[in-house]
């Protein structure tokens, strides 16, 4: 634990600033603002290697530096206890979410972080609506909450495989051929009023390659410690790769704010695109101000006089 504090304190506020005006500079590109002009396939999914265009150490080096930033704003979230953010992840299956989760959030400390797999719905899920399960599991103010897969799976999954709306137990009269519109249109108000109570929600499409996905599904397969990873039912999924692209342009089109944004990540270089993830949240934390606590002079002197009974102990 002090080896932490020691390599948070490591950057200094001037670099700190440099890091982070760096880290808006690189994912500004890549946010979607105002979806009426987005097209995915003007989206590239795979970038500049950055070992090719820089030192690879540089490169691993500045990756360090966005995690410990992004430690040192988490530190302040958790300690002002006023905002909070709500990160999504989407994607197509080995696209690098899970990975992507467990690298750019390595230096966040577990109590102000949780992060939540959301898989098809139980039961009790489907006996609520389907933004419940994605609700109750909302991040509290001060911590950091990522979902891996959303609510955004019913605009996505739900609406590739149409016969899903059978199984949820909605009124016949109210599945109409603008269900998905609608959705889309209460997504937002969701997180609009999500916002308007102090959540803050970007949202990553980790935007793979159909060879790229080809080739992690064989490796997939050809590594034995990775068997468990791949199932039938991936393979089926891709059968459906172009539904899916339209499914997925739709929805950062109707559903990217300038709140709640969707950042579009080319997903075939894995360094790279953890370093745009990790960029992006630093200058989402960062916009927020945060700040530690103020102390009362009252509070000082007391904590004053708390030391000076510690230092006279014999």
């Amino acid at each position: 634990m002090g080896k932490k504090k020691e390599n948070i304190s490591a950057i200094t506020d001037i670099s700190r600033k440099e890091i982070i005006a760096e880290a808006r500079r690189i994912s500004q590109p890549f946010r979607v603002e105002n979806g009426n002009k987005f097209r995915l396939k003007d989206c590239f999914t795979r970038g500049k290697s950055i070992s090719e265009e820089d030192n690879k150490a540089l490169a691993q080096e500045a990756f360090q530096n966005n995690i410990l930033t992004i430690s040192a704003l988490q530190d302040k979230l958790y300690a002002e206890d006023k905002w909070s953010l709500l990160i999504v992840f989407q994607a197509m299956d080995a696209a690098g979410k899970d990975s992507a989760i467990k690298h750019v959030m390595a230096g966040v400390n577990p109590q102000g972080c949780q992060v939540y797999s959301f898989k098809t719905p139980n039961a009790e899920e489907i006996d609520h609506d389907y933004l419940w399960r994605c609700m109750k599991n909302l991040p509290e103010r001060g911590r950091i909450g990522i979902f891996n897969r959303s609510y955004y799976e019913e605009v996505l999954v739900v609406r590739v495989h149409e016969q899903i709306l059978n199984l949820q137990k909605i009124p016949e009269v109210l599945i109409t051929k603008n269900i998905w519109a609608e959705r889309m249109k209460d997504i937002r108000h969701f997180e609009d009023y999500l916002y308007r109570n102090g959540t803050i929600v970007i949202k990553f499409f980790l935007n793979v390659s159909k060879e790229e996905q080809k080739k992690r599904f064989i490796e997939r397969i050809d590594n034995p410690n990775k068997n468990w990873k791949f199932s039938s039912a991936d393979l089926q999924e891709r059968k459906f790769w172009n539904e899916y692209m339209i499914a997925y342009e739709d929805m950062i089109k109707n559903t990217s704010t300038n709140i709640s944004p969707w950042y579009v990540i080319p997903a075939d270089n894995k360094p790279y695109a953890r370093n745009i993830i990790a960029s992006a949240i630093i200058s989402t934390l960062d916009s927020l101000d945060l700040r530690y606590p103020k102390v009362s002079k009252e509070k000082i002197a007391e904590l004053q006089k708390l030391k000076n009974e510690l230092l006279e102990e014999k």
